[in-house]
Order: C-alpha cells, then structure tokens, then sequence
C-alpha cells in the first residue's frame, strides 16, 4: 500500500490482534486482546518484539523513538493539503474528536431526523479546538462550554455559534436543554451531573473523552430523569483514522500549532498546565533538533523549568511504571 517517499504518519496503535470481534469489525481500539499502543506500551510476546530494550521486553515511545517499525495495515497516508506539522496532533485529538462526532452524531440525528443537530463542546483546549472545528464542517450548530470567559473569542474564532461561560447562571439558563450532543473534553475534575442536567435536551448524549484522574459520581437521576446517555469514546479505527484525514485534508480542518525545539519543551508543559497559553498544541521540530544536537555533548538536555516539580507529580493509581528506576515521583502509588 506504500511506496518510498509518500507521506504516511502512525498514530496511537502500532498492531493489535487483528482476529477478534473489534478488529475484524475495524476498530482496532477497542481489541481486548493484544492491543499495543504507540507509547507507554511493552511488548512481552517474542515474536511481536523487534529490539529488546528492556528487562520486561520491547517498551515503545512514540514520536520519542529514533524510528518506528510498523505493519503497514497500521499505516496510514497523510494527504498533501495537510501540512506535515498539524499532521501528528490530527492522529491524536482530530481522531479522538471525530469518532464520536460520526459515531453519536448519526445517533443523534435519527432521533432527531430533519433537524440541525445543536452540538456542545466542553472544554476548549486541544481536544475542543478540534472538536469545534470538525463539527462546524460537518453542518451541526455549536456551542462551547467553558469556566473560562477569555476563551471565548478564541472558540468563536474557530467557528463555534456560541460560548457559554459554564458557571454563570443566567448563561446557563438561556442556553438551558439546547443541546442534542456534548462532547466532554475536559480532562479536570468537573461536574458531570450539570453538563447532562442543565444542557442536554431530552435524550440527549454526553459523550466523555477527556479523562479526568478522579471517578465520576452522578446520582441516578440525571440520567432517568431525562432519559439521557452517557457514553465514552475512545480514538478510532485505523479505517476512520484515515477517513478522518481525507476529511481534513478536503475541508482544510487543521488544529492551531507552534512549532518548538526539544529543549523547550518543559516550558511548553508548564504554560499548558496552567492553561496560561492561547496555543492549542505545540509541535517539535524533530529534524531541527537533530541537526544542532551533537549526540557526544553529554551537557546537552531538554532546559529545566523551576516551576515544574516531578517528584511532585500525582500518578494514576492504575499506572505501571518501569524501569523501577523511573519512579521518581514521591507521591507515587502505582505498581512496578
């Protein structure tokens, strides 16, 4: 399916077990076999591993990796009207965002037939930024639901019909049961209970896919109540990944990106963390990077950042860290 020189990209599966009910259907995501990410990932069966390069087997790490070695079912092409440098962000959030879309979307509209779906968006930051934009274009009404007012000329910018401050009340209640779909792409703690009861229509979905750490807790109600549906999603199908990208590509549906050196990157994490940035993803010059790094310059790192602490980091409870040696967050209680 590929040549030398076509522009290709590998998003967040690099195989699966490709027999299963999930597989066989073309969603990959969902294998409940042998599904092997792209990063944070270890391989342990010897016959899927290329190189060894650790105690328990092949650990992977994505765009950190000096090559990738995949199957080519697990490839897909990039078009030529999307630049290489959004490419990588649209195999991550555009992917995460346009699943659900199509998935719910049609869902949606046959409960609702001959009607314009009014979509909301929660959250505005990578996966919102995405969201907005790929929902605009697939016709629906939008509207973006934040806790903070200094995004709004942003996500109207991108082309949301409207921007609801969250937390105020007489917003609220103008924009009150309007919605048919919210894409929840919060990933902090917030109240899952007043997006379903305060927004949805009747019948209405609430689609998760952000993750916040934290369990969600609704009282059985918000759901009976108004007959609503919570559900989750999570990236999509190697199939409609690259549909996905064949629909970008045709109507020109690119996240907003700068483009960093390596050795910034700590900075970047640090104005993203404290959602001090107007920038929706930073990319790495990967290549550029290479070329000023003089791989014998021991001295050569990615720049600390003060207001970063590691060790001061939470990690989710279900995480598994390994090589033992890094672990170096004090408030760890994940399993090695």
């Amino acid at each position: 399916n590929f040549k030398v020189g076509d522009r290709v990209g590998v998003g967040c599966m690099v195989d699966s077990c490709r027999e299963c009910e999930q597989c066989v259907k073309g969603e990959e995501q969902y294998c409940h076999k042998q599904l092997h990410s792209t990063y944070n990932c270890c391989i342990k069966d010897p016959s899927k591993i290329f190189i060894k390069n650790s105690e328990q087997g092949e650990l992977l790490f994505g765009g950190y990796s000096t090559f990738i070695t995949v199957t080519e079912s697990f490839v897909v092409h990039i078009p030529d009207s999307i630049p290489l440098e959004v490419a990588a962000p649209l195999l991550c959030a555009g992917i995460t965002s346009y699943s659900p879309l199509v998935q719910f979307g049609k869902y949606a509209q046959q409960i609702r037939p001959n009607h314009q779906l009014h979509v909301g968006v929660a959250g505005f930051g990578g996966l919102g930024d995405m969201a907005v934009k790929i929902a605009k274009k697939m016709g629906y009404h939008v509207t973006v639901l934040s806790s903070s007012p200094r995004k709004k000329e942003a996500a109207l910018k991108c082309g949301a019909d409207a921007f609801v401050v969250s937390s105020d009340p007489q917003q609220t209640k103008l924009h009150q049961k309007s919605l048919d779909l919210i894409i929840d792409t919060i990933s902090a703690d917030h109240s899952i209970s007043r997006l379903l009861t305060k927004f949805l229509k009747i019948d209405g979905i609430l689609c998760l896919v952000g993750l916040p750490s934290s369990d969600i807790q609704i009282a059985p109600f918000d759901i009976v109540g108004g007959r609503r549906m919570l559900v989750g999603s999570s990236i999509g199908g190697i199939r409609e990944t690259q549909e996905m990208l064949d629909f970008c590509g045709k109507n020109n549906v690119f996240p907003d990106v700068e483009l960093i050196n390596a050795k910034d990157v700590n900075h970047k994490i640090h104005l993203l963390s404290t959602n001090s940035s107007d920038v929706r993803r930073f990319v790495i010059r990967v290549k550029e990077t290479l070329s000023v790094v003089n791989p014998n310059d021991k001295n050569w790192k990615v720049e600390d950042e003060p207001e970063i602490k590691i060790s001061n980091w939470k990690v989710h409870p279900q995480a598994r860290i390994f090589p033992k040696n890094a672990n170096v967050h004090q408030n760890s209680s994940a399993s090695l």
